[in-house]
């Protein structure tokens, strides 16, 4: 199903939910926003949905205009992160319930459940009632009834938060190669960038209501069109710093510099911004050397976590292995320059072929 979001809004209230968004999702797509909490992904799914009425705009699905009409009456299914099921179901009943109401034969009923349970590790429990259940059992509950439906444009709201991370491991690798030949719209709302990219596709970026940046997963990733594109697919954050260009050098302080890439020599001198990510910042190997003061070291199981103070910048270093840092060390880095993003004074990425 093709989805179009033609400057749709959403104002409650005094408050604005989402701003002005212009969105065109087209079948077959798996389709992620990347945002923080109230960044506005579900008030934006809840739209495509139709549980909620734009204040302006309107909506579209396979050309035809359906702003305002029912959920009940489009080919969708939704998710959410707080999981819903029906308390006096069986795990099976809960799963075919949308079959039911379809009107589909008990045999196709019995296989399409079965299918799915076996899918999300739901078959042993299939008698069971959800208070019955674990948490990420009930999710893995909901989560197959809306996957059954067969619907044409399928809203996953967060929907592995609430599992162990082996079967969320699993499923980020299966959920694309399950909707992979059905030609649903697939919606998949997350916070974590590392999730968006495992999962691929398309991916819209999102901040305080506003989609900023609207593509396939990897080209936002490597190319964030601004900064605020840059800071929502990191985590941790992405390093900022402001430079000046002098000739074909990038000058982060008086004795911190690197030449600038071919791509940006013909750029005026003057001050531009980098972004570079904490990854591709260490306490090893050679490039462009910075010290600074260390703030938090954190070790998370094979990785070490350092913030530190960098000419005044607030930056992270992400690295395999473990590196131990007292509070208020001096401590050196260093980053390879062709890993940095170059932004201009309002924060546009200039493009330098990375």
């Amino acid at each position: 199903m093709a989805i179009e979001l033609r400057n749709v809004s959403l104002r409650v209230g005094a408050e604005t939910h989402i701003y002005e968004t212009s969105l065109s999702l087209e079948p077959g797509q798996f389709n992620i926003l990347l945002g923080t909490t109230l960044s506005g992904k579900t008030s934006l799914m809840r739209l495509m949905a139709g549980l909620e009425k734009p204040s302006s705009g309107t909506l579209w699905a396979n050309g035809e205009e359906v702003t305002g009409v029912a959920v009940q009456k489009r080919s969708v299914a939704m998710v959410y992160q707080a999981f819903i099921n029906y308390p006096s179901f069986s795990v099976y009943d809960n799963i075919a319930s949308p079959l039911k109401v379809a009107g589909l034969a008990k045999k196709e009923i019995d296989t399409r459940v079965r299918k799915f349970a076996d899918l999300l590790q739901l078959t042993p429990m299939l008698e069971r009632l959800p208070n019955e259940l674990s948490g990420g059992q009930q999710q893995r509950t909901a989560l197959a009834r809306a996957l059954v439906k067969g619907a044409d444009l399928v809203l996953l709201d967060e929907p592995l938060a609430n599992l162990d991370y082996k079967l969320r491991e699993e499923l980020r690798d299966e959920l694309p190669k399950m909707f992979a030949d059905t030609g649903a719209t697939v919606v998949y709302a997350t916070s974590e960038p590392l999730e968006a990219l495992m999962l691929g596709g398309y991916t819209a970026t999102l901040n305080e209501g506003r989609v900023i940046q609207f593509g396939k997963t990897s080209t936002i990733y490597r190319h964030p069109q601004n900064l605020e594109s840059a800071r929502v697919f990191s985590d941790p954050p992405v390093n900022i710093a402001a430079i000046e260009k002098r000739g074909g050098s990038a000058h982060l302080s008086d004795s911190i510099s690197w030449r600038v890439p071919p791509q940006l020599a013909a750029m005026p001198d003057g001050s531009y911004k980098i972004g570079l990510r904490p990854h591709h910042l260490s306490p090893d190997g050679t490039g462009v050397e910075v010290k600074g003061e260390v703030q938090i070291a954190e070790i998370s199981g094979s990785e070490s976590i350092v913030r530190v103070i960098v000419e005044g910048n607030n930056w992270v270093s992400e690295t395999h292995g473990i590196h131990s840092y007292e509070f208020g060390q001096s401590a050196s880095f260093y980053f390879d320059s062709s890993r940095c993003l170059y932004f201009d004074a309002n924060g546009l990425l200039i493009e330098t072929g990375v």
